[in-house]
């Protein structure tokens, strides 16, 4: 029997995704539809593949399933999608996680009946809060004497624990089956972490699955186990699903984990489907993907290899020539002019130079900022904020790639918590001088100035607030003796702020502050709706604070519908105030205190830059690491490869979640020795080399220092490439040394 599936294989940039688009507009296409689709296996002759008129999707159905790698990649195959076809087929692009989650809560009544769950609406975890929550069940469990023997804290523990969950997830096997796994892996070769008994990470993962579907509550882990192990064998979602789906498109599925072989299996019996795969574009190997066994689907499928490099890349070029040097690193060779070093003897020293290159060719005219990519194996918050200044001082603009900052780092985030302790009962331990100095400054900014400057703020702090355990207060501004020396402007803004926590107090006293999260959204239209905080940078962080508030009282009101009641209404009450009685009792004061914590731990995060940059930060220098850039899947005219000599470049710019290796299909619960670490690792910056060469197009600057931040020497294995180029020309460029 023919098989009408389409397997299509090249390296990067090699037309992948746009071949996939081309065949989804085949399958829709309301022309010809006998009509023969040529295309090409090999460069010496064409093949035909025809399409019976069944296999195709008219616009009226629902019947293409689309998926992408992540979140950017999705959006972006999304828009090519409409593009292509005049936006006349709506079309969603899922990622497997968005899709498991959506395909779960859609089919909870089916879970309901088949496992017995109570009748009650799902509500997702976040990564932190669900750390937070496991850590809280497993408290009595995991004691001193545990983490010693596993030599980690107890944070740590329990996300490597959850991590194998959602591991064993993505592989397709069951929770129970976790214990036999670790057991047939142990060896005195393998991590600390395996002086665990596998018998109790089994129990403790299984009683916070059944803990978790008690409350109503899923994460990541639950979502994918419970439509691996639940849905898809189950023949009613199973019948609904070849109904509602005839096709599926899947873009770069060697970065996909194995549960998706047996989804994509399930709709080409009865459909048809396309497929892309790069060998070289591995990149969440570690993290849940298993490449090889997705790469079976070739099996169902046609086969087309794109061999067709793209003509701007330095991948012909360099990529023999860089491998060998990376494997033989005695060989003899050197690199042509596209490739140059800049080498000094501190990492200081580097991204100055580094810096002082990009901005003199930039403002030469050789090359525009938006040409421009600086990858780094790791990037520290200290490297970041040293090239982003230096950039911005010079005029150019920055785009940092998913610099997920921490919350707590933002001055407005910790006076909206600041703020909240003045206001509820119980808070005061968690302030100090300096926070309501800080508080004082931010609150007061107006869009051209602070009507409150640290000065000032100081004074004020450090004579008119009154610190309690329980009722911290800020008094009256006549209680400083010099208060007439703060002038007329701080005096009013400090008035302003005193008459809005006495309201708020009194609405409190009143009940009518429904939770903390109704407060913020009030201190937010009153403090910073008008204050100038209008970029998109605090929009995102205020954004998220918001979001992470939400989620928090959530999950803490669904909590609260369990504990025992430990209050007693008055039966005179009316129905009303019974209910607000009880909603304002939920909000105790110990939630409150483990959400600043929360916060404070710096766990949640937002990004400050833009998904899609528009206007002047469109023409911007890219700065990410190596897993970041790779999985953005953009090309540049210039590449500087940052800390090129560290060891960290073999690992990928991520680390790998530890038990990763332990489900993948080819070699499945079998133990991990340091041998096929190192092997791993070589096959790893051998994919990294020809991945980055395909997406640099001019020239490539191997940027490396002596000495690594710690002072230690750097040694990693793409060293062989700073000795085998010549060295940037700086009186060229005018660059001082």
């Amino acid at each position: 029997m023919l098989n009408h599936s389409l397997w299509i294989e090249g390296p990067s940039r090699s037309g992948k995704t746009e071949r996939l688009v081309q065949q989804f507009c085949i399958w829709v296409n309301n022309g010809d539809q006998n009509q023969e689709i040529f295309y090409t296996t090999n460069p010496s002759r064409k093949n035909t593949l025809s399409i019976p008129k069944s296999l195709y999707l008219q616009h009226n159905e629902l019947g293409a399933l689309v998926f992408a790698a992540n979140g950017d990649n999705r959006r972006e195959l999304a828009d090519k999608i409409v593009t292509a076809t005049w936006g006349k087929y709506p079309v969603k692009v899922k990622t497997p996680l968005g899709f498991f989650q959506d395909e779960v809560i859609l089919f909870w009544p089916l879970l309901i009946e088949s496992l017995a769950l109570k009748a009650q609406f799902p509500v997702r975890l976040r990564p932190e809060t669900e750390q937070e929550l496991a850590t809280k069940l497993w408290n009595s469990r995991l004691d001193e004497e545990i983490l010693r023997s596993v030599g980690m804290n107890q944070s740590r523990l329990v996300r490597r624990i959850l991590d194998l969950m959602q591991l064993a997830a993505l592989s397709g096997t069951s929770c129970e089956d976790i214990s036999q796994v670790l057991t047939r892996v142990s060896s005195p070769q393998q991590d600390n972490f395996t002086n665990l008994e596998p018998d109790l990470i089994g129990s403790l993962l299984l009683d916070w699955r059944s803990w978790c579907l008690d409350k109503g509550f899923l994460t990541y882990g639950i979502i994918t186990e419970l439509y691996g192990q639940n849905l898809l064998s189950d023949n009613n979602y199973l019948s609904r699903l070849k109904k509602r789906y005839q096709a599926v498109l899947a873009d770069d599925v060697q970065d996909y984990p194995a549960l998706m072989r047996q989804l994509f299996e399930l709709i080409l019996d009865d459909g048809v489907g396309a497929f892309s795969y790069n060998p070289d574009g591995i990149i969440r190997l570690g993290l849940g993907a298993d490449p090889n066994y997705m790469e079976g689907l070739a099996q169902h499928c046609q086969r087309e290899t794109l061999t067709q490099l793209p003509v701007s890349s330095l991948s012909d070029l360099l990529s023999n020539s860089m491998t060998q040097l990376v494997t033989e690193p005695m060989t003899l060779l050197s690199l042509p002019l596209s490739v140059q070093s800049i080498q000094t003897t501190s990492r200081a020293a580097l991204l100055q130079e580094t810096a002082e290159v990009i901005i003199k060719t930039v403002e030469s005219g050789i090359v525009q900022p938006q040409e421009i990519a600086i990858i780094a194996p790791g990037l520290d918050a200290i490297a970041r904020y040293a090239l982003i200044e230096k950039f911005t001082k010079a005029g150019i603009a920055v785009n940092s790639l998913q610099d997920q900052r921490p919350l707590i780092s933002s001055p407005i985030v910790r006076a909206l918590l600041t703020l909240i302790t003045l206001v509820y009962p119980g808070l005061g331990r968690l302030l100090d001088r300096d926070a309501i100095a800080e508080m004082l400054v931010v609150l007061s900014r107006k869009p051209n100035n602070h009507e409150i400057d640290p000065v000032r703020a100081g004074l004020i702090a450090d004579y008119c607030f009154q610190p309690h355990p329980d009722n911290p207060n800020l008094l009256s501004v006549d209680t400083f003796e010099r208060w007439d020396r703060l002038g007329y402007a701080a005096t009013t803004a400090y008035g302003k702020i005193l008459k809005w926590l006495e309201q708020e107090r009194s609405n409190y006293e009143k009940r009518l502050i429904p939770t903390p999260v109704s407060f913020l959204y009030g201190a937010i239209e009153y403090f910073i709706a008008d204050a100038g905080y209008s970029n998109y940078e605090q929009l995102a962080i205020l954004r998220q604070l918001l979001e992470t508030a939400q989620h928090y009282w959530e999950i803490d009101t669904r909590l609260n519908q369990y504990a025992s009641p430990k209050i007693s209404l008055n039966s005179s009450q009316s129905l009303e105030e019974r209910e607000k009685e009880a909603v304002y009792k939920q909000d105790k004061t110990k939630t409150i205190a483990d959400f600043i914590g929360l916060l404070r731990k710096g766990t949640v995060t937002a990004s400050p830059y833009p998904i899609r940059p528009i206007g002047p930060l469109a023409n911007a220098v890219t700065l990410a690491t190596i897993f970041q850039y790779r999985s953005l899947r953009h090309s540049h005219s210039w590449h500087f490869w940052l800390d090129v000599g560290s060891p960290l470049w073999t690992k990928g710019g991520a680390a790998t979640l530890f038990g990763s290796m332990f489900f993948l299909q080819e070699r499945f619960a079998q133990p991990w020795s340091a041998e096929d670490e190192k092997s791993a690792e070589d096959e790893r910056l051998e994919r990294i080399i020809a991945d980055l060469l395909a997406r640099v197009s001019d020239k490539i600057y191997l940027c490396h220092s002596e000495l690594a931040v710690n002072g230690q020497e750097q040694l990693g294995s793409l060293l062989p490439l700073v000795n085998a180029c010549v060295g940037v020309d700086n009186e060229e460029l005018g660059v001082k040394s």
